[in-house]
């Protein structure tokens, strides 16, 4: 059985490591399904414990189009689509924009960027959007569409700005997965016209799928049930802690010491 299990699994990822992945997609999905955002950071984060940097967007965004396609199902009868067309329009700019800029960079320097985009996320100002409106919208959808390429959780600002059209909270939720399934699918099709190799993670992803879907469904139990407050605490405590872990090993492998 341990020999059949290993033959499924990627090179890099031992059994333990990926059933921690998987529980790690599990209560990503919990949280965003339970609170409106934030498990995709954290398992974006996690993600980096054990992946090597290269892979850890492209593989991040088949897990999070997955996971967001479930709450999109469970949720789609509040899906404004008028909204999610505008947001469509300017995510296919942002994507082939994007895609234009994306280059390996050196040894070190995704991390650093990944550590660093955590902790903005973690401590920095969010966008604000003044005005609800279908143009800004777009305009959200295709600077995140861009951003995503190059650091992969863009979830908290596509929430920023569907946040400005005061959306009730279902309503709110159902659109923003709606939009997180359009934005990760381009972003995975960037990575695969520019030949990153999805085939041998299928038997992975395909299990982070289903406990990330497993996860969804809890979430969407305890949706606007819960005390939020302190649990965003702890959620802010483990993601700096593992953005400066991020920054001090791409800085060292960038330094040419690691």
């Amino acid at each position: 059985m341990s020999h059949v299990l290993a033959a499924l699994l990627p090179p890099e990822l031992s059994s333990v490591s990926t059933l921690l992945l998987m529980l790690a997609a599990g209560i990503g999905s919990f949280i965003t399904a339970a609170f409106g955002v934030g498990g995709g950071v954290m398992l974006l984060a996690v993600m980096t414990l054990f992946l090597p940097a290269a892979t850890v967007i492209p593989l991040h965004g088949i897990v999070q189009a997955g996971s967001n396609l479930g709450r999109t199902a469970l949720l789609w009868r509040h899906v404004r689509w008028p909204l999610l067309l505008a947001f469509a329009a300017g995510g296919l700019v942002g994507a082939a924009a994007g895609a234009q800029l994306l280059v390996r960079l050196p040894p070190g320097w995704m991390e650093i960027a990944l550590g660093a985009f955590i902790l903005w996320s973690c401590w920095g100002p969010l966008p604000r959007v003044h005005e609800g409106s279908t143009f800004g919208i777009a305009l959200g959808g295709a600077a995140t569409s861009a951003l995503t390429l190059f650091v992969g959780a863009t979830g908290p600002f596509v929430a920023a700005f569907l946040r400005a059209l005061h959306l009730e909270r279902f309503s709110h939720m159902g659109t923003f997965s709606a939009c997180m399934v359009l934005q990760h699918a381009l972003k995975t099709a960037v990575f695969g016209f520019a030949g990153f190799a999805f085939a041998p993670y299928i038997p992975f992803l395909a299990g982070m799928l289903a406990c990330g879907f497993a996860g969804t469904m809890l979430g969407r139990l305890v949706l606007g049930r819960l005390d939020e407050r302190w649990f965003r605490r702890g959620l802010t405590l483990l993601l700096t802690l593992l953005a400066l872990r991020l920054l001090a090993s791409g800085g060292l492998t960038a330094l040419g010491i690691a």
